[in-house]
């Protein structure tokens, strides 16, 4: 989301951004050419395209393109389309290279140490001054797609609401979005492998990402004083010419944008197709939308929970998703879910679904939410798709499929080709 001189109130707008890696259509190998399919549209090396509502741009590494919405939207309702549009164009223009999109988190197959390259173009001293310190020929680095959701508040008040409430909703977010469950050509035993990754790829500076789910910071002040400033400090000897000091740096699974008045929602694993996508983008909205609104408890019990309680959670969900036991009664009792015994988070969320979404006029978007729901998210599908400790080649196959329901818009289930 652009900055814009007058902000925009709660739920007033959305920014969403959707990474994908660029793959050969056959072997799956990475192709890092997302400056060449920059170049051949516009004719130069440019770090963002602009095509009236959708964006594309570069990342830290040559083979993930991203596609954002160009400034904040009104509605998320139809915007799968758009992006859907643009995936199809970006296919067409790779054809030539015998190179696709490819959805999901994390590809199963990737060597980063031998398969990173990273931007050369502009913006590259940052990219650089990344790798001088942290060596980004990894998978935290190098092989992590993902959907981010950028929600606008228009002053501190607004701010400390929907801080509190992300906060609260962030561990249980990858029980819906899980996509990574294959890495090095194997099933790693947890549905979010690209976040467990991801916790861990600046351990040098262990500030940076700190727990994941950001520090009880209720303020444009306090949040500075509590992590910004920190991670600012823990990196300036690292990073002389200071090319790091900005809001960017902080690697939370939400993160605020001041300069934007936006919290940017980052632990999303990225989907089969933007119909998947915005069904998760939905479900989150709606259910934040409901705990700002103070629904089943107030503002002030959810700015209680530290960050180490949710933490906790959270790195249960990564492991376990859907199956995940939640054993705190009282984080159940923030969403209004009356469970008597140890419950789920796929029942907690199948209850958040019940009480707060509505998607009648949105039946492929719902469509999408039910298998979800009812079929585990994408990482169980695929690691049902591919069996127990799968072949090169069957993995090449099941990701085939993944690649043709992001053409289509479709929405993976292993026992039919999209």
């Amino acid at each position: 989301m652009s900055s814009r001189k007058t902000p925009l109130h709660l739920f007033e707008g959305f920014g969403v951004e959707l990474e994908y890696m660029i793959v050969d259509q056959d072997s799956l190998e990475v192709k890092p050419i997302t400056d060449k399919l920059i170049y051949d549209e516009v004719g130069e090396y440019l770090s963002d395209v602009e095509f009236g509502d959708i964006a594309w741009s570069n990342e830290l590494v040559l083979h993930v393109v991203e596609l954002k919405t160009q400034g904040p939207v009104a509605k998320l309702a139809g915007l799968q389309w758009k992006m859907l549009e643009h995936v199809r164009k970006i296919n067409q223009m790779l054809e030539k290279y015998n190179a696709m999109l490819l959805p999901t988190g994390a590809h199963p197959l990737m060597n980063p140490d031998t398969d990173t390259k990273l931007w050369p173009h502009e913006y590259n001293a940052v990219y650089e001054a990344y790798n001088k310190i942290f060596d980004c020929r990894g998978h935290g680095w190098a092989n992590l797609q993902s959907t981010h959701l950028n929600l606008p508040f228009a002053n501190d008040k607004e701010f400390e609401k929907l801080h509190a409430a992300i906060r609260v909703l962030l561990p249980i977010i990858p029980a819906l979005s899980a996509s990574s469950p294959i890495l090095d050509g194997k099933l790693s035993g947890l549905d979010d492998t690209r976040l467990e990754v991801y916790r861990h790829n600046q351990d040098r500076i262990p500030l940076i990402a700190g727990k994941v789910i950001p520090e009880q910071a209720f303020s444009k002040k306090a949040y500075e004083d509590k992590i910004l400033k920190p991670i600012y400090q823990a990196i300036k000897p690292y990073d002389e010419e200071g090319v790091l000091q900005d809001e960017f740096l902080n690697s939370r699974g939400a993160i605020a944008r001041f300069q934007r008045n936006a919290i940017e929602i980052r632990l999303i694993d990225i989907q089969e197709s933007p119909v998947a996508d915005m069904a998760i983008a939905q479900a989150v909205v709606s259910v934040l939308q409901a705990l700002v609104a103070e629904r089943w408890v107030s503002i002030a019990d959810l700015k209680t929970w530290d960050e180490n309680r949710l933490a906790a959670i959270l790195e249960d969900v990564i492991a376990k998703g859907q199956q995940a036991v939640i054993t705190n009664m009282e984080f159940i009792d923030l969403f209004g879910f009356k469970c008597t015994e140890n419950c789920t988070v796929g029942e907690l969320w199948k209850h958040l679904a019940k009480e707060t979404i509505m998607l009648d006029d949105q039946p492929e978007i719902a469509y999408a939410l039910h298998v979800i729901l009812s079929r585990g998210n994408l990482s169980r599908r695929i690691s049902e798709a591919a069996g127990e400790n799968p072949s090169e080649e069957r993995i090449k196959e099941v990701y085939q499929n993944l690649a043709i329901c992001l053409q289509n818009g479709g929405v993976f289930l292993p026992e039919k080709p999209c």
